[in-house]
């Protein structure tokens, strides 16, 4: 069907965006011409802004839209002990279920030499420099199971060696393979708390 070519454009936009197909494109762009004209510049603008105003915090590598994020800036939380995630989907994992009051690290990815991901491409070296700097005394190691995840975590154990901090990954209630995004909240909690302390 030859659409005009605004609403073409609109809909092949919505196609770019991860698990959008034509359909859904057409009813997205569809469902927008009934939109009020201040509900589409409340839309355009918020995608302005966050291609705009959104980085990635000094500290934890969070995003914000501040130079160090609302977590790490939050003086209640437990100074002492980091959560090591993949990515930021992963920090909000554990916000969402709310138990976990320390604090996170994240480092943009796993080691993947087949993908051509090395630890040098990681936010790993900026971890081991927390470690020392802000004394922390427990790191947890909380990425997905996979041959990826175990790799980087025994990475990160070696360069944390003979340093003065328990380095503990989530227990294997989480199962192998599993996408950290689909995991339960009780399976997360669980794993979380039966954590264990990592050895080679």
């Amino acid at each position: 069907m030859n659409y005009p070519n605004t609403l073409k454009n609109l809909i092949d936009s919505f196609k770019k965006l991860p698990g959008i197909g034509e359909k859904t494109a057409e009813r997205l762009a569809f469902s927008m011409l009934n939109f009020k004209d201040e509900d589409i510049d409340v839309f355009s603008k918020s995608i302005k802004d966050v291609k705009e105003k959104i980085k990635k915090c000094n500290i934890c590598s969070n995003l914000t839209e501040d130079d160090i994020c609302l977590i790490c800036s939050d003086n209640n939380r437990e100074n002492d002990i980091l959560c090591v995630v993949e990515d930021t989907k992963g920090l909000m994992l554990f916000e969402k279920i709310g138990f976990f009051k320390g604090k996170y690290h994240i480092l943009d990815g796993l080691i993947s030499p087949l993908n051509g991901i090395n630890p040098e491409d990681l936010n790993i070296d900026r971890l081991l420099k927390r470690v020392e700097q802000e004394k922390i005394k427990e790191v947890i190691i909380a990425v997905k199971p996979t041959i990826e995840g175990e790799t980087t975590a025994l990475y990160i154990l070696k360069i944390l060696e003979g340093l003065e901090v328990v380095v503990s990954k989530l227990a294997h209630g989480v199962p192998i393979g599993a996408d950290m995004e689909y995991l339960d909240p009780m399976t997360l909690e669980m794993a979380m708390f039966d954590r264990k302390k990592i050895s080679e």
